[in-house]
């Protein structure tokens, strides 16, 4: 036992004075931007805790809006300033365009072969390509509209229930549900149940998938520890692959035997069955390349919508008088004679400002999907090698009190007469991404959240159960890849509308 310990300290001393020598070296090669200097063998690790864009927004505040550090032996870059982000999303795209391998990406996404994870080359532009064309085109999303509104109507009615017999709703879960519900209707052609994905449901799996995709992995930033599993991230991720990868293999089974059907509407697994069985996709199109874009298509429609959601109505609770103002121009587009249809959507100017700030101040993803540098480049007279690792801190951008006044206030004026859109040209908002790498589910994803807002806010009053002010509910993040609420928002609806469904809410109670 004695001896192992002197071994590993041996090899420890011995890697400590290769990194001390390489990194003499590079500092004399390259002409890094500044940063925090970093430990021996860990580089910056020990400077970050569990709300990584948090720490690191405080680090760059001294060190800048581009800012160098080290996870063990990889090189990071955080991108702090929409200048920054601009830089590495617009003017060097392409050579920032890849992902940087991870457990996540091995074990969960299928060796990287989904869009998110995905290596940029030849098999990633295929799979985009066959994405945007055939997938998540605007004619198949508006082939689902009917099913959205469906789905919507059946969560008002819920919450008109609960409205009649002055309860609680848990509005966290109710959200998570829908998207399940909408997410499996589009993607797989039915509704599971919680149960058949796994016993602790798709909100609780997912959620975990995120968090630990975004947990830096020491075994990953320190390889020679990677054996031991410090962390237990490698185990945790192998069990969370066997739970997806038994789901995908049930719900492709179901499609082979249900393939001589005639559907209405085909769901976008039947899609990709069927270019899977005509062998047209110019690349390798088999069942693994399959069950890795529903596994983008899951994650994507099922957690990301409900999040912003959930944060920007618990805004909303927070500030009556911005939601008492949505309510009015509501009143006026819609009028109080029945729900919101997605027709209205494009009127309804003050939900887009509520939603751009929304996404200001609680990004979906605090820190996008990791870049990687594909080759060497210099930005701003700075050196980045190949293989660096890109974090662009979209929480920070949004809490930059010279592009915000007053950035911790949730106010949507501020955008009035802005020009600043959602879909990653304007580099001050950014919570789709930009370039090469941005969200391509953005057009159904703004639909899903403005439509489901526009309900809750049009159809109920709320407040908060036990007395609770508005000033006084919790805030609190749960850092992952997609950034959650710490705590489920529970509140009480009340009636806003009389004859919301078709039926008086006499008639209901």
């Amino acid at each position: 036992m004695a001896s192992i310990f002197l071994q590993v300290l041996a090899l420890l001393a011995v890697l400590y004075i290769l990194q001390e020598l390489h990194n003499k070296f590079m500092k004399k090669k390259k002409k890094l931007h500044p940063g925090p200097k970093g430990l021996p063998i860990i580089g910056n690790l020990h400077m970050i805790g569990k709300n990584v864009h948090q720490d690191l927004h405080k680090i760059a505040k001294r060190y800048g809006p581009i800012m160098s550090m080290r996870f063990g032996v990889v090189p990071i870059i955080v991108a702090s300033s929409p200048h920054a982000a601009e830089q590495f999303l617009k003017n060097h795209d392409l050579v920032f365009a890849s992902r940087p391998d991870n457990k996540a990406a091995q074990f969960i996404a299928y060796n990287q072969r989904n869009i998110t994870f995905g290596k940029y080359g030849p098999y990633w532009r295929n799979i985009r390509k066959l994405c945007t064309l055939e997938l998540l085109s605007t004619l198949k999303i508006n082939s689902f509209q009917a099913m959205r509104k469906q789905e919507v109507t059946n969560f008002v009615t819920f919450i008109n229930q609960a409205a009649s017999n002055g309860v609680e709703v848990d509005v966290s879960a109710k959200l998570a549900s829908l998207n399940a519900n909408m997410a499996c209707l589009m993607v797989f052609g039915k509704k599971y149940v919680d149960d058949e994905f796994d016993e602790r449901g798709f909100k609780d799996v997912i959620q975990e998938t995120l968090i630990l995709a975004a947990t830096p992995n020491i075994g990953e930033f320190i390889p020679f520890l990677d054996v031991f599993d410090l962390q237990g991230l490698t185990r945790r991720m192998k069990k969370l692959a066997k739970i997806f990868d038994d789901f995908f293999e049930r719900v492709i089974d179901e499609h082979v035997h249900d393939s001589k059907e005639e559907k209405q509407t085909k769901d976008i697994v039947d899609t990709m069955m069927n270019i899977m069985q005509s062998g047209k996709a110019e690349f390798e199109f088999d069942r693994r390349n399959v069950k890795a874009i529903m596994l983008d298509l899951l994650i994507a429609s099922m957690d990301t919508s409900s999040t912003a959601i959930d944060w920007i109505f618990s805004e909303l609770i927070r500030h009556p008088k911005v939601m008492k103002k949505l309510q009015n121009e509501l009143n006026e587009v819609v009028g109080m004679n029945r729900m919101v249809e997605e027709s209205d959507l494009e009127k309804l100017v003050y939900l887009d400002m509520v939603i751009k700030e929304g996404f200001r101040i609680h990004p979906i993803a605090p820190l996008l999907v990791p870049h990687e540098s594909i080759e060497d480049c210099t930005i701003d007279g700075f050196d980045i090698p190949k293989g660096t690792r890109i974090l662009v801190n979209t929480w920070a951008i949004g809490r930059d009190p010279e592009i915000w006044p007053e950035p911790e206030k949730f106010m949507p004026e501020r955008f009035v007469g802005s020009n600043i859109d959602l879909r990653g040209r304007d580099f001050q908002l950014l919570p789709f991404g930009s370039g090469r790498r941005s969200c391509l589910g953005l057009q159904l994803g703004l639909t899903i959240v403005r439509l489901v807002l526009a309900q809750l806010v049009h159809c109920f009053d709320w407040e908060l159960p036990n007395d609770m002010k508005p000033n006084d509910l919790d805030m609190t993040e749960k850092f992952g890849l997609v950034m959650a609420r710490a705590q489920h928002l529970r509140a009480i609806p009340t009636h806003r509308l009389e004859n919301i469904l078709g039926i008086s809410n006499e008639q209901v109670e």
